[in-house]
């Protein structure tokens, strides 16, 4: 079983509830834009993503580039910590976000993981 890092247990748990889809696009947005807004995070999130300046272009705001840097921030403790400072939402918040516009977990396909 994985353990949680103990900077997501201490201090007060989010206070809203789930994210919608909606909300989850906005965070996604929010996470973009403090990505985008420094070269060397950029550059770190291409490369790791195997993007050239052109397709990253191409594929500014598509679903697909708002959930792969969701994912690039929240496999990053410090990042993720630094992104949500940034715009002023809970780490858990962002991934919350991450795991709503993600792919299911193959374990509970057919079931929707947030009706619990």
């Amino acid at each position: 079983m994985k353990r949680k890092s103990p900077s997501f247990t201490r201090g007060k748990p989010p206070q809203r509830g789930l994210p919608s889809r909606s909300e989850a696009e906005g965070i996604a947005a929010a996470v973009f834009a403090f990505v985008t807004a420094d070269p060397g995070r950029l550059m770190r999130f291409m490369e790791g993503a195997g993007l050239s300046p052109s397709a990253l272009r191409e594929a500014a705001e598509s679903p697909e580039l708002m959930l792969g840097l969701l994912d690039h921030v929240v496999s990053d403790e410090d990042l993720l910590l630094a992104c949500a400072r940034a715009v002023g939402e809970p780490p858990e918040r962002i991934t919350l976000a991450w795991r709503r516009l993600g792919p299911p977990d193959p374990d509970s396909f057919g079931a929707d993981p947030f009706d619990a």
